[in-house]
Order: structure tokens, then sequence, then C-alpha cells
């Protein structure tokens, strides 16, 4: 008798064991390389949500670990962190990672061997179209598609009848291509030049003369991070006129800092989090956006908040009430078949408010985001005491 008590405790203890090891998320971002001032916030809010999670209870209560690798903004060890992550720390998904080529490269791996991913990169083909291998995969950040419109719109708004672009050399600086060629030819605007450059480049000249050639009406920047500051300084040191876009890729403090007055007066779309104090009391994410900036700050220093965080914080929001969903679902210790359904409850995302809009997704739409709600444009002004800061142009709700 005494000894089956012993064996019933200790069953129950190792019961009670199992229900506290922890949920592993396995994360990728590039927090060093030419993409780290993208990476370095979306790695920080994680830290973040990591320990603010596990100090309210964890997830249907159990604590969570974020497993973070940087990939150091290259393609190859993205990859190999994604293998690592599947195939040795078991990990139930994945977030990331930073750049568009770096995401690509993770889709094979990733659905090989059947585990969902939240990108945190731009370009649309990463979740479309929805096919064998990208039923694995979704993201939060806007997609050049979206971003493109509002450009144009304001183009047109300024009376710009040409416009030239330069991009970078990869997928991501291919996809904005298309996108604003297609987005700038529906509304009229003659793209009379498209020039490429690398993100470790250290000069331009010869793709800005070209451009220059060409006398265009506005220039769009197809990059991210601080690298796309090269083609503008160029631009400005030419003698360049005409206004200036970037994309959504540049949101972020760095981009001032090291652009200084060379970027007063660009314009780009971003998310509704760049801008959250300006924002109408009504735009629908204001107040999630304002929670996530003042958590950010506490932490990381006032003005250090940056959109890609954002896009962090909202790839969380999006799998924390999906993997609460799964743990009802499924509660065997096959992993296969708990990737597997999380993949479907993440596909079930309905009305989730993040800090970016809201995220409604579908077996055909792996972002679930309305560019009306997820895009404001702002422009680059000099503030007081000769601060560069973050103005808002206008909404499109």
């Amino acid at each position: 008798m005494k000894r089956a008590l012993i064996g019933l405790l200790a069953l129950g203890m190792g019961l009670s064991l199992a229900q506290q090891a922890p949920l592993k998320i396995g994360v990728v971002v590039s927090a060093t390389g030419p993409a780290a001032s993208l990476g370095i916030p979306e790695r920080n809010t994680l830290v973040i949500l990591e320990e603010q999670v596990n100090r309210r209870g964890g997830v249907a209560g159990r604590p969570v670990q974020f497993i973070i690798i940087d990939d150091a903004s290259d393609t190859t060890q993205a990859v190999r962190a994604t293998r690592k992550l599947i195939q040795e720390d078991g990990v139930l998904a994945i977030i990331g990672t930073t750049t568009t080529p770096a995401s690509l490269g993770m889709i094979d791996p990733a659905a090989e061997a059947g585990i969902p991913v939240i990108s945190l990169a731009a370009n649309l083909e990463i979740v479309a179209p929805v096919d064998e291998k990208r039923r694995w995969i979704f993201k939060t950040p806007q997609t050049e598609q979206q971003m493109s419109t509002p450009i144009v719109q304001d183009m047109k708004a300024n009376g710009v009848k040409t416009a030239a672009y330069i991009g970078f050399n990869d997928a991501y600086g291919e996809g904005w291509a298309k996108a604003f060629e297609a987005a700038a030819k529906e509304a009229g605007i003659t793209v009379v030049a498209s020039e490429r450059f690398a993100r470790t480049d250290t000069s331009v000249t010869g793709q800005i003369l070209r451009i220059l050639s060409r006398n265009p009406d506005a220039v769009l920047i197809g990059g991210s991070g601080t690298a796309p500051v090269l083609p503008q300084r160029t631009l400005k040191e030419r003698g360049y006129k005409g206004l200036i876009y970037q994309t959504h890729g540049v949101a972020n403090p760095d981009f001032l800092r090291v652009g200084g007055d060379n970027v007063i007066g660009t314009r780009l779309p971003a998310g509704p989090i760049l801008v959250f104090d300006q924002l109408p009391s009504s735009f629908p994410n204001k107040n999630v956006a304002q929670s996530y900036v003042q958590q950010y700050e506490a932490k990381y220093g006032i003005g250090s908040y940056s959109t890609f965080g954002g896009h962090a914080y909202d790839a969380w929001a999006i799998l924390r009430p999906a993997l609460e969903r799964a743990l009802k679902k499924e509660q065997s210790s096959n992993l296969a078949a708990f990737r597997k359904v999380l993949r479907d409850e993440i596909e079930a995302t309905k009305g989730v408010v993040g800090t970016h809009g809201i995220f409604t997704m579908s077996p055909t739409d792996h972002l679930g985001l309305k560019f009306q709600e997820a895009a404001v444009m702002v422009e680059v002004v000099k503030g007081e005491g000769g601060k560069l800061d973050w103005k808002l142009v206008r909404t499109f709700r």
C-alpha cells in the first residue's frame, strides 16, 4: 500500500513537471549586419514579451521560452538557424526573420518540417500564393503592394507625373520595383528610370547620375534599414530638388540618425505605430500601439521604439491566442501533430488588434491586413532643438 502511494505521488510529481515544460518558440532576427537597425528592436521586443508573459503565468499555465538566434542579416545563416530550431531545439513555431531574402530562404526547411513560421519581412512572395509550402508561412509587415498605393496617391496629390526608382538588388528591391511600377502605371505616372544597388555598397554615383539624366519629378528608394540613406544623400549632393520617397523599411530611429539633414522632407508610408501620438483617438489600433511603445521605452529609453519592434509584437499577438487554442485541441506529445494544429489556429486568426493594424487571416491570406488601417503617410521634419522626427501627413481610412 505504501509503495503504491509512493508510486502515485511520483506520477503526480511527474505530471506536474510535464505541465511546466516551457513552450519553446524559435526566433530568428538580424541583430547584426546591414539589417541590424531592424532586427535589434525585434529582438528587444520579444525579450520584453517573454518576461511579461511568464510574469503573468505563461500560456495556459506553462512558461514560454523564446530561443533567439541572430542570422547576421545573412540568408545562409537564417536557413541554418531554422534547421537548428526545428531539429535540435524542437520548437513549436518560429518567428522571423527580419529580411525578405532570408525569410524566403526559410520557407523550404519550414515546409519540409511542417512547422508554422511568422515572418517579420515585407515581401508579398513570402506568403503568396498560399501553396503547399507557403501554407506554413505567415507574416506581419505590410507588403510592398499595400504600401505602393499610398505612395502613388501622395505623388498624384503633389502633381508628380514622372518618377524614378532605385532599390536593393535582391528580393526586397525587386518586389518593390514590380509593385511600384504597377501602381504608378495605373495612376498615370511614368517610371522613367529603374536602378539597383547592394545593401553594402559605398557608392551609387553612377545609378544616381542615370536617374538625374531623366529629370524625374520624384524618386522612390526601395530599401530598408540605414542603407537607403546612401542614394538619398547622393541625390542631395548632386542637387536634386524633386520629391524623395522611401519605403516603410526605413521607419526606425537609426535612419534619422544616419541620414541627418539629408533626409529632411522624405515622405514614406509607415505603420501607424510610428506616429501613434498623432493619430486621432478613433484610430482602431492607437491604444495598442501606445501601450507597446510605453513598454518598449520603459526598458530601452525614450525615442528608441520603431515600427519593426511592432512587427514582432504583432507576431506574438497572433501566435499567443493560437497557442492557447491549439493546446486545448491537441494534448498529445506528438510534436508534428501539434505544429499542424497550431498552423491551423494561426490561419484562423480573426480580429487581432496589433500595433500595425487588425489581422484577420484566411486560407488564401496569410497576412490579413487592410492598408487603410495599416498605413499612414509621414514626412521627416526638423522639430524642436533641431531634432529630426516623423510628422503625420495623412491617414487612409
